[in-house]
């Protein structure tokens, strides 16, 4: 079984009895190929942040946005339960780390604003994480939660310029 699967099912002392950070971190667990390799991962992610394509507003918002979620889980979390797994696990199990570098970060569906983009990498990370822990049929909610937002990201992005626009005319008036 995934950590996933094991820690919806028996919490943070079924993922630790089977598997160690390391071994999560390194990829050198069952999983889908391409989400696995952590390293490999975030070496890529370096490299579409260099070149531009993808946006580092995203990533940090996203991480923000599940962390945040994840301790308030953590806060409520009764033990043995997929609520105590604790946040900085779920950055590591399953395809956080790839949904938030390759995903998220299509230039074409997410948002175009500086501050747009920081709403729908933040409420990637917690819708997302609200899926992952609150739902036991679907522990992958961050693809689920990116569609979602997909939706979301034009209406985003209209809030935005309708509030620089009221402030531009603020600034006239």
């Amino acid at each position: 079984a995934t950590p996933l699967a094991l820690g919806a099912k028996g919490g943070i002392e079924a993922i630790n009895n089977q598997y160690t950070f390391s071994q999560m971190f390194w990829g050198i667990i069952p999983g889908s190929v391409g989400e696995m390799s952590k390293p490999a991962i975030l070496l890529g992610m370096g490299m579409l942040i260099a070149t531009g394509i993808a946006s580092w507003r995203i990533m940090v918002s996203m991480v923000l946005g599940a962390v945040a979620t994840g301790l308030l889980f953590n806060a409520f979390g009764a033990t043995g339960s997929f609520l105590a797994v604790p946040f900085y696990y779920h950055l590591i199990m399953g395809s956080f780390l790839f949904a938030m570098v390759y995903m998220a970060t299509d230039p074409v569906t997410a948002a175009q604003t500086h501050t747009g983009k920081w709403i729908y990498g933040f409420m990637i990370g917690f819708i997302g994480m609200i899926v992952r822990v609150l739902n036991p049929a679907y522990p992958e909610g961050w693809m689920l939660a990116i569609l979602f937002l997909n939706v979301f990201a034009p209406a985003i992005d209209y809030f935005i310029y309708q509030r620089n626009i009221k402030k531009r005319l603020a600034r006239v008036a």
